[in-house]
């Protein structure tokens, strides 16, 4: 038997991983529904753009993004898009 056990040795978290995570939770969460929104990684800084529909998606969706291991900071450029019908 070796002595080598994987989960004491995980892989290094990088950009590109950061990034599938960061956009896994956000399409999961039935409150940003986040599909549509776009991620960009760079040192562990991540950049989330895009639009939705309310104020407590775009929070949500940065909440979300902190939790991700290896996110050191989320800058949120989210628009709100309010529907323009009734003008």
């Amino acid at each position: 038997m070796s002595g080598l056990c994987l989960a004491k040795d995980p892989q290094p978290v990088t950009d590109d991983s950061i990034t599938d995570q960061v956009l896994i939770k956000l399409a999961g969460d039935p409150v940003v529904n986040g599909g549509g929104l776009k991620v960009d990684v760079k040192n562990g800084v991540v950049t989330l753009s895009g639009a939705v529909m309310q104020q407590k998606q775009k929070e949500r969706a940065e909440k979300i993004t902190k939790k991700v291991k290896g996110v050191k900071q989320v800058v949120n450029h989210i628009e709100i898009k309010t529907r323009s019908a009734g003008k």
